[in-house]
């Protein structure tokens, strides 16, 4: 089969390779990094028949547009936003076939903030450390697509056959209220006991200043118990780190692997999708489990 390679015609205000990610580096200083939203990158991947962790392009608010050299056929799912072909709509959420030298473009976002663009094959550029991912904080992985960048994308079906779902799948709105569930430590010592209860009682905001490393939030200041200095220690995927300014910040994939602001809680992985497409402004609700 002829190797079908994209050219970047307009990059978007963030676009990034990603997939499943770095697992396992951690004690290396390596963050995971991967797609924020996995669920949306596993659907759009399944559609087409790839394999659950094919590398995808992640776009952030404004989208992308690409022209590929052969034919191609693509998902555009995650946060919902128009999708043309040479300027013609064509389907958002569904297999759509792309002409050789059409252009595919991927609009904003209608609501949230990550879509996700999916090819049959997927995006085959060089994997590091086992993963295609951008790492927007230890630079590794490619570095963020660049208008005029172009792309190699995989023989469809390689390197291993995965049968595309038969039907149109339902993709989870964007959410209007993020309700994160967490489990509470290691550090709550650190903190009044009002302020765990104003972690679990009130209503934050996603702050315009989050990104990939961590979604901030805006609202209620979190109270110390003690205010001497913690020594750097390890922070996990999910870590709810507070710093001087006393608002919680939710670590994402491409989060530092250490820190010495106190961790008041930690989201469990599966809370962790919605907050990928939380966009600015959005209620925020820490909510204890177990």
């Amino acid at each position: 089969m002829t190797a079908v390679e994209l050219t970047v015609v307009r990059a978007g205000a963030l676009t990034t390779v990603q997939d499943a990610g770095r697992r396992g580096h951690a004690h290396l200083g390596v963050p995971r990094s991967g797609a924020l939203d996995a669920p949306a990158m596993g659907l759009a991947n399944r559609l087409l028949g790839n394999a659950p962790d094919a590398a995808v392009l992640e776009t952030t608010l404004t989208g992308c547009a690409l022209r590929p050299d052969h034919h191609v056929t693509v998902v555009v799912g995650g946060a919902p936003c128009p999708v043309t072909v040479d300027g013609r709509p064509a389907a958002w959420g569904a297999p759509v076939r792309v002409p050789a030298g059409a252009v595919l473009d991927v609009g904003a976002v209608t609501a949230g903030v990550r879509s996700y663009v999916a090819l049959a094959g997927g995006v085959a550029v060089r994997p590091v450390l086992g993963s295609r991912s951008t790492d927007l904080l230890s630079g590794l992985g490619p570095a963020p697509l660049r208008d005029g960048d172009v792309l190699p994308v995989g023989a469809a079906g390689s390197p291993a056959p995965h049968p595309a779902l038969p039907f149109a799948a339902p993709w989870p709105a964007p959410p209007a209220e993020l309700v994160l569930p967490v489990r509470l430590g290691p550090r709550t010592d650190w903190f009044t006991p009002a302020a765990l209860r104003t972690l679990t009682s009130a209503t934050y905001r996603v702050s315009p200043h989050s990104n990939r490393i961590g979604l901030r939030t805006e609202g209620p200041v979190l109270e110390r118990a003690s205010t001497g200095e913690l020594p750097s220690e390890g922070m996990v995927l999910g870590a709810v780190q507070v710093p001087p300014d006393g608002r919680p910040v939710v670590f994402l994939h491409d989060h530092p692997t250490t820190g010495g602001y106190p961790v008041i809680a930690v989201v469990t992985e599966t809370g962790l999708a919605a907050a990928a497409q939380g966009a600015v402004g959005v209620p925020v609700r820490f909510t204890p489990v177990g």
